[in-house]
């Protein structure tokens, strides 16, 4: 039998190096879906329709029934923390998935029936279940498995919860309004003084598309839409809600950028692919969830319950 070493570089057996998960996705060529407003950087008629049918369906709830408010955030966080631990997936992380949805269901919900002492106390117990179960379950990469379902859990639930903090008062419904359409001002101020006049890429390794002109126009609506809603619905001095809206654009952007970094660390483009099209739930409420605990700080000790 001839020896490989004495074989010609044509003949040589080949030896593949192997290939993770994360090389196969990068050389994968990617599917290019066709968008009309390529300057926006996504589909802007499909990210509004979605932006409207979420915002009636919110309204809707708000004010037939407070509880039903809470039901759909809370069905919001157990999607959203769904699509991050499938995410962690794609990047060889594996949260405890029954222990961290399971948090992801009862958080909100008890935040909002007995407020902030048992929201910490549901957070807590959480990550205990997170814990005990990865500890009996698996052994090996415990700890970045039980990382993730920590990370989820503050990141989803945790965050969502906040909103519930803002509906509990008696004009909380109101509240609610006023740090939604505070924070979507962000994202259309944004688009549309970024589109135009943007630049000066803001942070080019994580969010190519964000400018510094697009944050600054975030900054001016923000400042607007706070202080009118907080002025015109909640009977608050208008400052406080120029400041509110000064403190939900650093949170919105922050909140963009994180997801981004998400994604990209993970390599993914969007969370999941639930909007047929168009991302995942998170892809559409990664500024929200930041600004929600932004809002209830200053609004809760700020402004009084009408």
């Amino acid at each position: 039998m001839p020896d490989p070493a004495d074989a010609t570089p044509d003949q040589q057996p080949l030896v593949e190096a192997p290939v993770t998960r994360r090389s196969a996705r990068a050389d994968a060529p990617a599917a290019v879906a066709h968008n009309p407003t390529p300057r926006a950087g996504r589909n802007l008629y499909a990210a509004i329709g979605v932006g409207v049918f979420l915002g009636a369906l919110v309204l809707a709830s708000l004010f037939v029934r407070k509880e039903a408010f809470v039901v759909i955030a809370t069905a919001a966080a157990v999607v959203g923390t769904w699509e991050l631990l499938r995410a962690m997936g794609q990047g060889d992380i594996a949260p405890p998935v029954i222990p961290t949805l399971a948090g992801a269901a009862v958080i909100p919900p008890v935040a909002y029936a007995f407020g902030p002492e048992a929201l910490a106390a549901a957070v807590c117990l959480t990550f205990v279940g997170i814990l005990l179960w990865r500890s009996v379950t698996h052994v090996r990469d415990s700890a970045i498995d039980v990382a993730g379902g920590l990370f989820t859990t503050l990141y989803v639930p945790t965050l969502v919860s906040f909103a519930m903090l803002l509906v509990r008062p008696e004009d909380g419904p109101l509240r609610i309004v006023a740090f939604i359409v505070t924070t979507i001002a962000s994202d259309i101020g944004g688009y549309a003084v970024g589109v135009v006049f943007g630049k000066h890429p803001m942070a080019p390794t994580v969010s190519p598309k964000k400018s510094w002109e697009g944050f600054a126009g975030s900054a001016v609506s923000c400042v607007l839409a706070g202080a009118l809603t907080v002025h015109f619905l909640l009977d608050g001095r208008w400052w406080i809600g120029a400041l509110m809206g000064c403190c939900v654009v650093v949170a919105a952007t922050v909140g963009d950028l994180c997801e981004s970094m998400i994604k990209r660390d993970l390599g993914i483009k969007d969370m999941s692919n639930l909007i047929p099209g168009h991302g995942g739930l998170m892809d559409r409420l990664d500024s929200l969830v930041i600004a929600a605990p932004v809002s209830w700080a200053i609004l809760t000790p700020f402004v009084m319950v009408s």
